[in-house]
């Protein structure tokens, strides 16, 4: 660690974190307010809006484990809330689009972290589906931990040149 190169101006991205945060707990207010529990409101012929709180993680696993589970994801959301963190500290400020991809997990995780410690479930309300066959409902939280998960991927697999690169190629 003592050699690590810091950069704290990578911080100035948690706005990123913060307007998914405010989103996500605006729209889970704003559907636990205006919707009945499991009652399906229309909205478009594959989308519906539905009221349902997780106890569980992603498409509901571990939700009938008898309590331990919220703890365990509390914890869980906790660590991962301060590696993403101490992660953005040492990513050099070239490095943006990771940035911006972690800055939007953070703001997911720290969204389910909340319901989670204040409620003891996650509030989802986003339902999609076709026919008789329904994705699991989620939430903006989920949005923004699914597309900063996705933005990781072609530069873990080495698909996406680092913008590092990109800026080296645009001076030659």
């Amino acid at each position: 660690m003592a050699n690590t190169v810091m950069y704290p101006k990578n911080l100035v991205w948690l706005w990123i974190t913060l307007l998914v945060l405010i989103l996500d707990l605006w729209t889970k207010s704003m559907a636990s307010g205006a919707l009945d529990y499991a009652d399906p409101v229309y909205v478009l012929p594959v989308f519906n809006l539905t009221l349902l709180h997780n106890t569980g993680a992603a498409f509901s696993f571990l939700a009938a484990a008898g309590g331990w589970q919220r703890w365990f994801f509390a914890a869980l959301a906790i660590i991962v809330a301060v590696v993403i963190v101490r992660w953005l500290l040492v990513l050099r400020q070239e490095q943006r689009w990771q940035t911006v991809a972690l800055c939007l997990v953070l703001g997911g995780a720290l969204g389910n972290l909340y319901d989670r410690m204040i409620h003891g479930y996650v509030v989802d309300f986003l339902s999609f589906h076709y026919a008789d066959w329904y994705f699991p409902a989620f939430n903006i939280a989920d949005v923004g931990i699914t597309l900063g998960a996705l933005m990781l991927i072609p530069e873990m697999l080495g698909w996406k040149k680092s913008d590092t690169d990109a800026a080296a190629d645009k001076r030659s």
